[in-house]
């Protein structure tokens, strides 16, 4: 068996290596001054680092801003137990091509490891500010820029909000609580704490209970009972399983939703059938990943307890115990459960993104109600990534970190692929529509296989995209090349002058045509290269209120040059 694993993970090992030749954009070295358009991130968790590794490799500056110090890089798995561990495998959180995990099921210092390392490889120590707590992102409107705070920082072409769903630790207050003579934790602040032999109360039946459950067999405490007010799904950690159970790219029950959990109750919960939901679907909200919790409950060592909480009591807490079905506060049997220790395991507080223009929130598209979930409706060059959502089936590190943050690139790099705030809008009421009735909500809850479906329409929908396509879905490419800068260059060019060429004999403006197109390009990359004036901003000479001025005019049928232009009424993405 020892043999057998050996060569999993040397194949694994493998595995992971081609992955990082063929997909991880090559680290500027700190020699290498980075004079591409500049992206602000807000958060250096693992979305914000990886983020900002993209956006390095690729030829474009970054800022890092970070609310705690040094210590806090990583995010979340810099504040969480030693003894916390990925709950899907490896495989499903590689959240760059680079990254390259020696376990399946790593620990918090493996991820934090991994993340150092991939902070250091892209040189982004001299571009991350510690200890700055960002209040507000504003745009000014006359250039199109982005500020952070205020002005102090320079200008940005873009935004990424990187900050997670995860802050500072959630610790509820219950009535008696200060009667009780034992300690109580946050289950995010176990490392050290001693509780051999002792019996463990746990408030809080989701991914946190687990944790402290973890942590408590680690430990060797005598008994952990799990206090919860509803039943999750739980499902194996196993790859294949969770892969299968992502691929829904529908992202909701369907018609077929009683099948995965009919397995599960055969096969995995057996005899313990008591302790899935009664009548939530798999998916409507994100399920906990354990192998082991359910054989500690028939074993006896861990109580899985279904009620709620009435009050502290010197020795323990009072519980109401209730049958499955019975709603929250519903009817039920009373019992003083005695611990010596309670853990918290109550979540963490949602960070806000209140930090954002006020027009982001504006209802009905309010967040997680935003282009592809998002990007705000009329903020193309402003991405959230991994802070919108509420559930999930699928994992927050993994490729589309990547996918959503080359979108970013494209639509700052290239105007043409840019969506019009009609089509954003109209992209979550399509979604809102096709998931009408939805248990988890439309963009409230998500699959994994959905998400990059989403995506994959998105570039499909708008032709000037499709040059693109290599470049988003594989990081291939350079977007800002000579000969990206070129076409696009041309592209411009021959829509503003389509019409009054028509007009003149080619052969008389054939010269004035190729030393305009030149002028033409070169100004875009002089300006990209620079960071000033770019074709990200809002002044930029073909803007928006030029094209819509120009639509009337402009035919919809591909110009002399062979290009699509600019009027294309089928494709307004």
């Amino acid at each position: 068996m020892g043999l057998l694993n050996s060569m999993v993970i040397w194949f694994y090992q493998v595995i992971q290596f081609f992955i990082t030749q063929a997909f991880a954009p090559n680290p500027r070295g700190p020699q290498r001054k980075l004079s591409g358009p500049r992206i602000a991130i807000i958060g250096a968790g693992i979305t914000g680092v990886s983020s900002a590794a993209h956006c390095v490799g690729h030829g474009f500056d970054v800022t890092l801003f970070e609310a705690k110090g040094r210590e806090h890089l990583g995010g979340i798995w810099s504040q969480v137990n030693n003894t916390s561990s990925l709950q899907i495998h490896s495989v499903m959180y590689r959240f760059h091509p680079s990254v390259r995990f020696k376990r399946s099921y790593p620990d918090r210092q493996g991820i934090v490891r991994e993340v150092t390392h991939l902070w250091e490889r892209y040189v982004l120590q001299s571009r991350t500010k510690f200890n700055i707590r960002v209040e507000s992102v504003w745009r000014d409107k006359e250039s199109g820029k982005w500020y952070v705070q205020d002005r102090s920082y320079g200008h940005f072409d873009g935004v990424i909000s990187a900050i997670g769903t995860c802050g500072e630790p959630k610790m509820p207050h219950i009535p008696g609580q200060d009667k009780f003579k034992g300690p109580i934790y946050h289950s995010s602040n176990l490392t050290g704490k001693d509780v051999k032999g002792k019996q463990l109360l746990v408030v809080g039946g989701g991914a946190s209970a687990i944790e402290a459950v973890e942590f408590a067999v680690s430990q060797q405490a005598a008994k952990t009972s799990i206090l919860a007010r509803t039943n999750k799904w739980i499902i194996p950690r196993n790859p294949i399983t969770d892969a299968l159970l992502a691929a829904n790219i529908f992202g909701e029950e369907t018609s077929l939703g009683w099948v995965p959990e009919w397995l599960l109750k055969r096969f995995f919960y057996r005899d313990l059938s008591d302790l899935a939901p009664a009548k939530a679907g798999l998916y409507t909200e994100t399920p906990m990943v354990n192998n082991d919790i359910l054989e500690q409950v028939r074993s006896g060592q861990i109580a899985w307890l279904r009620g709620d909480i009435k009050e502290f009591k010197e020795k323990g807490i009072l519980f109401n115990h209730r049958e499955k079905g019975i709603p929250k506060g519903g009817p039920g049997r009373e019992e003083l459960l005695e611990g010596d220790i309670c853990v918290m395991a109550t979540g963490f507080q949602r960070p806000t993104l209140a930090f954002l223009p006020q027009e982001c929130f504006n209802p009905p598209y309010s967040p997680p109600n935003w282009f592809l979930q998002t990007f705000p409706p009329g903020h193309s060059d402003l991405c959230a990534i991994n802070c919108t959502y509420v559930n999930a089936i699928g994992t927050v590190g993994n490729i589309h970190i990547g996918l959503y943050t080359r979108l970013l690139l494209m639509f700052i790099a290239d105007p043409r692929t840019r969506p019009s705030p009609a089509w954003m809008r109209a992209w979550v009421d399509w979604t809102r529509s096709w998931k009408q009735g939805a248990p988890g909500g439309a963009l409230e809850f998500f699959t994994y296989s959905e998400l990059v479906w989403w995506i994959v329409l998105s570039l499909a929908s708008n032709p000037f995209r499709w040059k693109w396509i290599i470049f988003v879905l594989g990081g291939w490419g350079n977007p800002l090349s000579p000969r990206m800068l070129h076409q696009e260059g041309s592209i411009r060019q021959s829509s503003i002058t389509a019409d009054g060429a028509a007009e003149k004999p080619e052969s008389s403006n054939r010269k004035s045509h190729k030393a305009k197109n030149k002028t033409e390009t070169d100004g875009i990359a002089s300006d990209l290269h620079k960071g000033q004036n770019g074709i990200g901003d809002a002044g930029h000479e073909l803007n928006s209120e030029q094209i819509n001025e120009n639509k009337d005019k402009q035919a919809s049928a591909p110009s002399k040059s062979g290009v699509y232009s600019e009027a294309v009424p089928t494709f307004v993405a």
